[in-house]
């Protein structure tokens, strides 16, 4: 009776699975705020098993970063089939700044993988589609893709870069901008006066607005060359 009541009483092992760990990796990713990604012990921490349990998910450091990126690129809006195609592209482009925001630790992984998942695949399929259906050639969807890219990551890159939420939080633009400006005589960057007093400090300003503002030019110039690519 006492053996049957101690195996009653011993914690079950926890059922592991591959997108568990991956999942739970990019949690400790983003709960370091793009110090890095976590090491395998740490994540079995999180996960309450051994270290090496986890091997029969993700082989290696490597694989595991494969896994994190590839659940990275599944949270990013496909571009629509159908309609104009600057919309689409439009709002792909918007979705996958929103979602680099969220994950900060991805924007230098994103690319470099030797091994793309199925989501990663599968998102630049449809934008290479979209930019094809949208009368690119195949050189030219090639040029709109890494344009586009090249700004969205460089964005969100500056973005989080920035010594104060770009989100619009006016406070803490105007007391970094106090605290750049209260040493500097009255005309000696009349200029970056002039942006700072007449725009930034303005109470609906907020820098994450610039994203739209950049993108929309962007796909501008997209649209006057794209018959201009062979």
């Amino acid at each position: 009776m006492a053996e049957e009541q101690a195996r009653t009483a011993a914690p079950r092992r926890r059922t592991l699975s591959r997108e568990a760990v991956l999942r739970a990796a990019v949690e400790l990713a983003d709960e370091a705020g793009g110090r890095g990604t976590p090491t395998m012990r740490a994540l079995a921490e999180r996960l309450g098993v051994e270290a090496m349990s986890l091997y029969h998910h993700v082989r290696n450091k490597e694989a595991l970063l494969d896994g994190m990126v590839d659940l990275v690129f599944g949270e990013i809006e496909l571009p629509p089939p159908d309609g104009e195609w600057r919309d689409a592209l439009r709002l792909r482009s918007v979705s996958a700044r929103e979602v680099l925001i969220r994950h900060r630790w991805a924007i230098g992984l994103m690319d470099s993988r030797r091994n793309p998942g199925p989501a990663t695949l599968r998102h630049h399929d449809a934008v290479l589609g979209r930019l094809r259906t949208g009368g690119f050639s195949v050189a030219g969807a090639a040029h709109a893709f890494s344009v586009l890219d090249s700004y969205v990551y460089g964005f969100a890159l500056q973005e989080l870069s920035l010594p104060f939420d770009a989100s619009g939080d006016a406070g803490e633009l105007a007391e970094l901008a106090a605290s750049i400006t209260a040493d500097l005589p009255p005309d000696a960057f009349p200029h970056l006066t002039e942006l700072i007093t007449e725009h930034a400090l303005k109470p609906d300003y907020a820098y994450a607005d610039e994203f739209t503002v950049g993108l929309d030019l962007v796909l501008d110039g997209l649209a006057e060359r794209r018959s201009a690519w062979p």
